[in-house]
């Protein structure tokens, strides 16, 4: 496990050399799901590296990427999670604030992550036998203080509905920020910057991050507070297994009580 590890820290950063080299190009912005869904051809040409790379390595392993149509379950042997360029829209836009992630699993278990802030050159790696880095520093486990010292990161469009309760934590806490980029956003609460990411995201977005902040003391769940599936985009967050209860008390119950009310309401209008 120790070469495999020792391979993808060297993978993550030879992708990330070569958004560098190129990234001053033509990069031929197309769009997916939405208008402001975009694809690269840097992604499509990052990933084709990454996969080019591992399968010449380790060619029994499986493959579970967000470009194409490569989509191996991680609880079915040996699987390599990838998002080549998480924060599509900041490189298009900002040409910064994005990252290459890895995740290595086998069997369901999760073995290491790296997430590459390319433009800063951070990497995080690590998670099951190996130590929590940024680079060669040690990351912290999570230090509990009061919620309302913490900033927290969310999906601004469910902020501004208050889908989940989030704009209820958001009241609680000191104050909300928007990175546009999972990656990014995970990256700061390992450091200790974020008490809690909530979005909704897909599998390669959260699989580094649930293998790094494991040993932290973070975990990623659903909104309701259950294990992700690894195979759909769902709604999720990343936080302190400490502070699970008092977070949850936003995300999760306030969102029954608002469905009690409105179900109360449909009972009185019924009477008249």
């Amino acid at each position: 496990m120790e070469s495999k590890f020792e391979f993808a820290k060297e993978l993550v950063k030879k992708a990330g050399q070569y958004i560098l080299d190129h990234m001053k190009e033509d990069l031929y912005v197309e769009t997916k799901s939405s208008p402001t869904d975009l694809v690269t051809r840097l992604d499509k040409e990052v990933q084709e590296l990454l996969v080019g790379e591992i399968l010449s390595r380790y060619p029994k392993d499986k493959i579970c990427a967000e470009e194409g149509c490569l989509r191996a379950s991680v609880q079915e042997g040996k699987v390599w999670v990838i998002d080549p360029i998480d924060g599509t829209n900041n490189f298009v836009a900002q040409q910064e604030d994005f990252a290459v992630m890895m995740a290595y699993f086998e069997n369901g278990r999760g073995q290491f992550g790296l997430i590459y802030d390319v433009v800063k050159g951070d990497c995080y790696h690590g998670g099951g036998k190996f130590p929590v880095c940024r680079n060669n520093q040690l990351l912290a486990p999570f230090k509990a203080k009061p919620l309302g010292d913490f900033l927290i990161a969310g999906n601004s469009g469910m902020l501004e509905t208050n889908e989940w309760g989030l704009a209820d934590l958001s009241r609680a806490v000191l104050g909300v920020r928007v990175y546009g980029s999972a990656a990014i956003s995970f990256a700061k609460i390992l450091s200790g910057r974020l008490l809690t990411y909530v979005t909704y995201l897909q599998p390669w977005d959260y699989a580094a991050a649930s293998i790094l902040g494991e040993s932290l003391g973070y975990r990623v769940v659903t909104l309701s507070g259950e294990a992700p599936d690894f195979q759909t985009r769902q709604p999720v967050m990343m936080l302190p297994l400490e502070m699970q209860e008092e977070i949850q008390s936003y995300i999760y119950e306030r969102k029954k009580l608002k469905c009690n009310f409105q179900k109360d309401l449909l009972k009185n209008m019924k009477r008249y």
